[in-house]
C-alpha cells in the first residue's frame, strides 16, 4: 500500500508522497510567522520510495515580508538542508517529525523600514525606557532617561547612522552617532566603533548630548541578541551581515529542533 502511495504521480510529474510533504511542511513554516506574504516550500526526495524510511534529500524554505512575533518585519528568509531524516508516520497525520536535528544554510534580508519599525516594538522599546545607568542619572538629577525617536540609517561597509532623543527631566536631547555593525557569538549584533556625530546637535546641547550617545550605543550593544527572537523550534546563527543599500543582509545557519505544530 505505502509503495503505490509513494510512486504514484500527479500530473505534474511529482510523486503523491513527495507533494503531500510539501504540503504539510508549508502549513508547519506558515505557523512560524504572524503574517506572510508567501512562503514556498520545496522538498526533494529521489527516488520518493526513500520516504518509507523517513529520508529526504533536501528541504528548502523562502518566504517574503514576514512577520515574527507580531512585531519584527523580515523583508525575506530562506533557509535550505542537506539530508534530513523524519518520521514518515507523523506525515500521514499531518505532521512533520524529525528523528534527529539539523540544520540548514541561511539567509535573513532586514530593510531599514522593518529595523526602525522594530525600535518601537514592545519587546524592544521597553528597554530603552527609564534607564537608571549611573552615568545617565549623573546627568538628569537622579531621575530615570528614555531614548525614544529612534531613526536608523543604513550606510555602506555595514556602517549605520542613528538619531534619537533622550528624554531628561529638563527636556529633550538630540543624540546622533555612526557605528559599524559586527556579530559576536554568531548570535549578538554589535554596534562597534560609535562616533558622536555633532553637527546635528544644537552647538548648546553637544556636550551633554555626547555622554548622551556614549551610553545610547553602549546599551544597543547588549540588546540585539538572537536568543530572544528564536522562532519555535528553529534557531538561528550568523557568520557574516552586509548593508546593500536600504536592506541589512544576514548570512549563516539554522538549528532545526523541530518541526513547528500547524495551528
Amino acid at each position: 500500500m505505502f509503495g503505490g502511495f509513494t510512486s504514484l504521480k500527479t500530473p505534474s510529474g511529482t510523486d503523491f508522497g513527495e507533494q503531500m510533504l510539501n504540503k504539510v511542511a508549508s502549513q508547519s513554516i506558515r505557523h512560524l510567522f504572524s503574517e506572510s506574504e508567501s512562503v514556498d516550500i520545496s522538498v526533494r526526495c529521489f527516488p520518493s520510495s526513500k520516504l518509507l524510511q523517513g529520508s529526504i534529500d533536501s528541504f528548502k524554505m523562502s518566504g517574503q515580508k514576514l512577520l515574527i512575533r507580531k512585531e519584527f518585519w523580515v523583508e525575506d528568509m530562506w533557509f535550505e538542508t542537506d539530508a534530513v531524516s523524519i518520521d514518515f508516520g507523523s506525515i500521514v497525520s499531518g505532521k512533520i517529525r524529525l528523528k534527529q536535528p539539523t540544520q540548514a544554510v541561511a539567509q535573513v534580508t532586514l530593510t531599514e523600514a522593518g529595523i526602525n519599525r522594530a525600535f518601537k516594538s514592545e519587546l524592544v522599546a521597553k528597554r530603552l525606557v527609564d534607564i537608571t545607568e549611573p552615568a545617565l542619572m549623573d546627568l538628569s538629577g537622579g531621575e530615570p532617561v528614555s531614548f525614544t525617536d529612534i531613526d536608523l540609517q543604513l550606510l555602506p561597509d555595514n556602517q549605520i547612522r542613528m538619531f534619537a532623543k533622550a528624554a531628561l527631566p529638563n527636556g529633550t536631547v538630540p543624540i546622533s552617532l555612526t557605528s559599524t555593525l559586527e556579530i559576536s557569538r554568531r548570535r549578538r549584533v554589535l554596534f562597534q566603533n560609535s562616533k558622536f556625530e555633532p553637527d546635528a546637535v544644537p552647538e548648546a546641547q553637544r556636550g551633554v548630548s555626547e555622554v548622551l550617545t556614549k551610553a545610547f550605543a553602549e546599551i544597543l550593544n547588549n540588546m540585539v541578541d538572537l536568543d530572544r527572537f528564536d522562532l519555535d523550534g528553529v534557531m538561528l546563527r550568523l557568520n557574516r551581515l552586509e548593508t546593500e543599500g536600504d536592506k541589512l543582509i544576514f548570512s549563516g545557519y539554522a538549528e532545526i529542533e523541530r518541526f513547528p505544530s500547524a495551528a
